[in-house]
């Protein structure tokens, strides 16, 4: 394997690290309760490779069958752990289902129910989280979640999701819109929060603990305002070239 590409990942993947340290040390949070996930979406798996060579545990990809490749290919790393972030389309949560450690972008009741079918089938327990579009952009996925005076009419849709005995909900994910300002990422992150809150408040026995929220833009941000998983690929690996 190439000692100076696992290096300068490695290097990228430590800085990440230390300023994910320093945001939360910020606001009085300790750096152990934030976790990187190293995005791996398009990147070929020698890449991927020396991403776990350099330190990386958590791999999230946006695409499942692009991901089984890699998965297949280091499931000797028992380490490692494969989170799914991206969109799932229902005909592909099998393979999410048997695949994946955690999903952070449960965004529809269907989806849900389909991944507990396969779930059952498998007798796997899958980590989740519900992804909310909190900024009403047509192009993000997500429970509905712009407006705040409407958050009432979620719950009975959340209500039935936590009722799926092989799904475990674990918290919260969103994107906000893309902006060349972490600041303006802000107020996202803290509706995303506010959202857990309220939804804390009505289903107090569920846990919530969880917020992803923050890529290599805005992680800093994301991490002053609660996110407990930061999913990061360009910070770590460069622009993509594809």
């Amino acid at each position: 394997m190439n000692a100076s590409l696992i290096s300068s990942i490695r290097e990228r993947y430590q800085r990440v690290l230390g300023q994910i340290a320093t945001a939360a040390a910020r606001c009085g949070r300790e750096p152990q309760s934030v976790f990187l996930v190293v995005v791996t979406k398009s990147q070929p798996l020698t890449i991927v490779q020396a991403a776990v060579a350099a330190g990386a545990r958590l791999l999230g990809e946006n695409y499942a069958e692009e991901a089984v490749e890699k998965i297949s290919a280091l499931k000797a790393e028992s380490e490692v752990e494969w989170h799914m972030i991206g969109h799932v389309q229902s005909r592909k949560s099998e393979l999410v289902a048997g695949r994946f450690d955690m999903l952070h972008s449960l965004d529809s009741l269907k989806l849900a129910a389909r991944l507990e079918r396969f779930l059952s089938q498998h007798g796997k327990l899958l980590p989740v989280l519900l992804e909310f579009n909190v900024s009403h952009e047509e192009s993000k996925y997500g429970f509905p979640a712009w407006d705040e005076t409407r958050w009432p009419e979620l719950l009975p849709e959340v209500g039935q999701v936590l009722q799926f005995s092989h799904l475990a909900v674990r918290g919260l994910m969103t994107m906000p819109p893309y902006f060349e300002t972490a600041e303006l990422s802000r107020p996202y992150f803290q509706r995303l929060r506010r959202l857990r809150d309220f939804l804390a408040a009505h289903f107090p026995h569920a846990d919530w603990r969880e917020l992803s929220m923050g890529t290599s833009i805005d992680f800093e941000a994301a991490v002053q305002e609660g996110a407990t998983y930061v999913r990061i690929g360009q910070a770590i690996f460069g622009p993509r070239t594809t």
